[in-house]
């Protein structure tokens, strides 16, 4: 039945692998909570909402997230909803559950000159492990990727003919990002010191590659913890990366339609957060640089600096 689930999430509504895996851990979690550790004895029809919220409770008490409990949520809902849809329950319990509310902070990022720092010290090209951490932070952090992206490019993907690498993103949709020279020419080494050291990878070859293929999503995330261990950014992620990336474009000028497409965003909406962090990075450097922001505060009640008295003494002239 789970396994029926995933299926659908997978081939007829395109939710990435990421997805797939989270909503399968988060449902089987429910179904051996629900039955006692025993999901033979499962009965999809009998659960009710008081069941799903008592779940939901307990996730809460034992200390997840309100961000973990809204994802387990959305979960179960939509699983009884392709169980509803195939005619295996009349109802779906989940279906009017409120989603724990989260706040929206704004995303960490690295600063440029960081990042730039950290990039200027190129790998030994004889390094192959350690030219792959470079390879992964130079190409996340000049396209804007996500993590699940960067795993699933093939040298299919990379072009060097129009200077364009093909990221296929959620839902399989695909899009063409621009590749500055310097960085087609570091794929190019790296691709071939990866054939020489990994002689039997099958064709069509990932293009981020260990000995037995494609690598691990923590691979990915420990190549930029190394990578980047010296900045001052208090979280290194693939997905600072990305936040990076987009902050860079709007600081200097590039549009905000522009980022959206390179993201892969559906909705504008989604890439505007960038520009609250665009617009609090210049405020910093503002309240920083700009001699009048640096003024001490001032009692501008009544227009004017002072005290009680010295309006009191004012009036005696008048």
């Amino acid at each position: 039945m789970i396994a029926a689930f995933l299926q659908y999430l997978a081939l007829e509504l395109n939710r990435s692998t990421l997805t797939v895996e989270a909503y399968g851990h988060d449902t089987r979690q429910f179904v051996m909570w629900l039955t006692d550790s025993h999901p033979v004895a499962f009965d999809p029809a009998s659960v009710t909402v008081a069941d799903v919220r008592a779940w939901l409770t307990t996730l809460a008490a034992g200390g997840d997230t309100p961000r973990t409990i809204r994802r387990k949520t959305q979960s179960l809902r939509a699983f009884f909803l392709f169980l509803r849809k195939r005619g295996i329950i009349p109802t779906n319990p989940a279906a009017d559950l409120k989603l724990a509310k989260i706040g929206k902070p704004l995303p960490n990022f690295m600063r440029e000159e960081e990042l730039e720092h950290a990039l200027a010290d190129t790998p030994a090209e004889d390094d192959v492990y350690q030219m792959r951490d470079y390879i992964i932070v130079d190409l996340l952090y000049s396209t804007g990727m996500r993590r699940a992206e960067i795993l699933a490019l093939t040298d299919d993907d990379v072009d060097y003919t129009s200077r364009q690498l093909r990221i296929t993103g959620k839902r399989r949709k695909q899009r063409m990002m621009p590749l500055p020279e310097p960085l087609l020419e570091r794929i190019k080494a790296w691709q071939a010191l990866r054939d020489r050291t990994w002689t039997d990878l099958a064709a069509p070859r990932p293009l981020i590659a260990g000995p037995r293929g494609p690598v691990t999503y923590s691979a990915i995330a420990g190549a930029v913890k190394r990578m980047l261990g010296d900045t001052s950014c208090p979280k290194r992620s693939p997905h600072v990366l990305r936040h990076s990336f987009a902050t860079a474009m709007l600081n200097d000028g590039a549009d905000l339609n522009t980022v959206r497409e390179m993201l892969g965003h559906t909705s504008l909406a989604t890439t505007q957060i960038y520009t609250h962090l665009s617009f609090a990075q210049l405020r910093d450097n503002y309240l920083d640089a700009h001699p009048r922001a640096r003024e001490p505060l001032r009692d501008i009640t009544a227009g004017k600096v002072g005290n009680n008295t010295d309006k009191d003494s004012n009036k005696d002239k008048n």
